[in-house]
Parts: structure tokens; C-alpha cells; sequence
């Protein structure tokens, strides 16, 4: 029986709640956009998450889209829904989270829903209504220059209050820490729409799902899931390593992602991709590199990237980010070093350029396996050329030596 059966608007989302509710107990497994969701073939998967490249696409594509995989999700038998979105809240004035949630709920036959982003293992807290990243309000944060989803507000309310016709509420920390006994009594107090509750630590995240326990719709970020209690606590399915060469790719504009590339150059060959040769001649960018991974050492790890400084994200012609130029560039040298040169362990960082790649590959489902950090694991996965094992980054997650360390875990598996 599926217990939850969940719709992300990113791939490296979907892979970060999937850590999440397998840390929890539940065998999760991630299935790629419209991929077809086969009762044999998820075998005893409790949650599945589809994932979706939805945080900035245009509204009505993504509302049909979530539509058609909370529809999916309801055909192989999901007793529960969460609607899965960044933990800092992306999005623009238009949407897409306030046009999904409301989407969802109407195709459901739904009337309300909780709002909780937070993910305190990564410093993403809710208090008294405003997101916080770090110390930070999300409005001071990073997030603030993001290239595709600025974000200049911290209340949720206010950015989410534009997105949708629905009542949007808020409950403060203290309901929280009432217990789950008031705090379900708070949320049932309030009249029908979105209610964005308070979460700082792991607790008030158990809080909230223990108060929301028997809600069949519940949206946040991955944080919520670590306050959910699966069929299999204390177990955890396992994966095994694709033996083969390894490769890092980077599409990623984030700090977070800049700095881990910075600190991976002084010890990995690396390669910065030109963003004006992307644009003029794509083709030549992607033999050029080819051929340089091929006269590699097997045993180096290379890591491939285009975005060093924030600047390198606005070049191109006429000032535009030929984001998507990137991301085909990036999907096909991945592609050609899994086919050509027998790269089988590939970390993505950055959520489109992960779901241009994984959609390149022609993988249509990830098997959860080994954290390596808070909302990023190892999975294992069937491409177009061969099983692999992949690790999707969302641009702000792991620690600045990730590149460099998350390959451990496969080492353990190996040795």
C-alpha cells in the first residue's frame, strides 16, 4: 500500500524528501515526471514521490502537471498527499506553490492544507510567520540575487497571499510547543485555506505532523516528513554502488554551490565551461570537454562547471542566462561520459540542471539509498546506457568539502 504519494516541483527536491521519509521508515521511491507508476515495478515502495521541473515553469503547465501526477499518485492506491516545494520558498509573484496547493486541493476534493518549509538540519526555521535561512531573513539571504525566483520577501503570508484566492493563517511557535493536542485544536479553529505554522527544531516538526496526522493533504519542504513515523522505522533499504569512474557536474548559480566548487578546484581537475561558447557553439563546448575527461587519469574525479562568480550567470547574448543551453550542454556531456567513457557515479548539483540530466538519461525512477547530507543521498537508477548511481543536489545543500567526501559512503559499500 502506497501511504504517501507525493508531487515535487524539482528533481533534487523529490530526491530530499525521499531522504526524508526513508529516514522515517517508509521505502521511498522517486519516479520521474509522466513516467508510468507500475504497482510491479515500485515493488514494496510505501511513498512515492513523482518529480516534477515545476518551480518556474509557466502556471498553467505546472498545475497541469501536478494534477495529472496527484491523479497518478491516486490510480496505484496513496492514502496521503504532500505537496513538496524549496524549503526557501521559491517562487515569483504569480506562483507556482499557491496555484498548485490550490489545484491540488480542488482536484482532491480538499479544503485546507498546512504551509511548512521549514528544514531546521539545513537552517531553514519558520518564527512568527517570516522564513528564516541561517540568522537570516529570507529576504537578506542569498536568495535574494537567486537568477530565476529573487526572493525579497520573509513572510510567507505575504508571498503566498498574491498566489492564491484561499485564506492564508499563521500560528505561532508557542501553539507549537503547546503540543500536538492544541496545536490540532488551532488548525481546526481556523476557517478553510492555507495555515503557515511555526517550526524551528526537529520536535516542532513532529509536532505538526502528529497534529496533521489525519489530514489526507499536507505541503512544506522535506523537513515535515522527518516528523512522520513510516510502516518500517528503524530500517533502511540499501543500494549498491555501480562500480565505474566518477564525475561531478555543476549548473548551479547558488553560494552554497560556488563555494563547495571553489573549495573541490584545489584538489580535482576541474573545468569551467565558457557561457558565450555555450550560446554560439554548443556542440564544439560539449567534444571539447569530452575529450578532456578522456585523457583523465580513471581514478581522477573531474569536475565539470559553469558558474564560478554570480556574474558568470548573466553573460550571454543580449544579458540573457541561456539557462537552458546550459543544462542541455551539461545533460549531454553527462550522457556521452556514462555512454563513452564509463562514468557510472555522477553527482548534479543544481535542481534544473539535475532534471535536465536525469531526463537526458532516460531514468524514469530513483532508488533512495546512502545520505550525504541533510536532503541529499546516493540512488541507484537505470539510464539509457546503464545502471548508475547518482547524487542530486539541490544548489544550497551539503557541506563545502561535498564534492570531495560525499564519495565515502560508495567506498564503504565497496570495500
Amino acid at each position: 500500500m502506497i501511504e504517501i504519494g507525493a508531487v515535487a516541483d524539482d528533481f533534487t527536491g523529490a530526491t530530499d524528501l525521499a531522504i526524508a521519509l526513508r529516514e522515517r521508515g517508509f521505502r521511498a521511491v522517486v519516479s520521474i515526471e509522466d513516467a508510468p507508476l507500475d504497482s510491479r515495478e515500485l515493488g514494496d515502495a510505501d511513498a512515492v514521490v513523482v518529480a516534477l521541473k515545476t518551480r518556474t515553469a509557466p502556471v498553467t503547465d505546472a498545475v497541469a502537471q501536478s494534477v495529472s501526477a496527484v491523479r497518478a499518485l491516486e490510480a496505484i492506491g496513496s492514502q496521503r498527499f504532500y505537496v513538496k516545494y524549496c524549503s526557501t520558498f521559491d517562487s515569483t509573484r504569480e506562483g507556482n506553490i499557491g496555484p498548485v496547493l490550490d489545484a491540488v486541493l480542488d482536484e482532491l476534493g480538499e479544503q485546507r492544507t498546512v504551509v511548512v518549509p521549514s528544514f531546521p538540519d539545513n537552517g531553514r526555521t519558520v518564527y512568527r510567520g517570516h522564513l528564516f535561512v541561517g540568522e537570516e531573513l529570507l529576504e537578506h539571504s542569498p536568495m535574494r540575487h537567486h537568477p530565476l525566483t529573487p526572493m525579497t520577501q520573509s513572510r510567507l503570508r505575504d508571498i503566498l497571499t498574491p498566489q492564491t484566492t484561499r485564506e492564508v493563517h499563521e500560528i505561532a511557535a508557542p501553539t507549537v510547543w503547546a503540543g500536538p493536542s492544541t496545536l490540532r485544536s488551532a488548525l481546526a479553529a481556523e476557517s478553510a485555506g492555507y495555515t503557515v505554522v511555526d517550526a524551528i527544531t526537529d520536535a516542532d516538526l513532529e509536532t505538526i505532523a502528529t497534529a496533521v496526522s489525519d489530514w489526507r493533504v499536507v505541503s512544506g519542504g522535506a523537513g515535515l516528513a522527518l516528523g512522520m513515523t513510516g510502516p518500517r522505522p528503524g530500517t533502511l533499504a540499501r543500494i549498491d554502488a555501480v562500480p565505474g569512474r566518477r564525475l561531478i557536474v555543476c549548473g548551479s548559480a547558488s553560494a552554497k554551490t560556488r563555494a563547495q566548487i571553489a573549495h573541490a578546484a584545489d584538489a580535482l581537475p576541474h573545468r569551467k565551461l565558457d557561457i558565450e561558447a555555450i550560446a554560439s557553439d554548443p556542440e564544439h563546448v560539449i567534444a571539447d570537454t569530452i575529450a578532456w575527461l578522456r585523457q583523465l587519469d580513471t581514478a581522477e574525479i573531474p569536475l565539470v562547471y559553469t558558474v564560478g562568480a554570480l556574474d558568470d550567470i548573466r553573460r550571454g547574448p543580449s544579458g540573457n542566462t541561456v539557462a537552458g543551453r546550459i543544462e542541455a550542454v551539461l545533460s549531454e556531456i553527462v550522457s556521452r561520459s556514462v555512454q563513452d567513457l564509463g562514468m557510472t557515479q555522477v553527482i548534479v548539483a543544481g535542481g534544473e540542471t539535475s532534471g535536465a540530466v536525469v531526463q537526458h538519461l532516460g531514468i524514469q525512477r530513483l532508488h533512495i539509498g546512502h545520505r550525504i547530507a541533510p536532503g541529499v543521498c546516493w540512488s541507484a537508477a537505470d539510464s539509457a546506457h546503464g545502471p548508475l548511481t547518482i547524487a542530486l543536489k539541490s544548489g544550497n545543500f551539503g557541506s563545502e568539502d561535498m564534492f570531495t567526501t560525499a564519495w565515502r559512503a560508495l567506498d564503504d559499500l565497496t570495500d
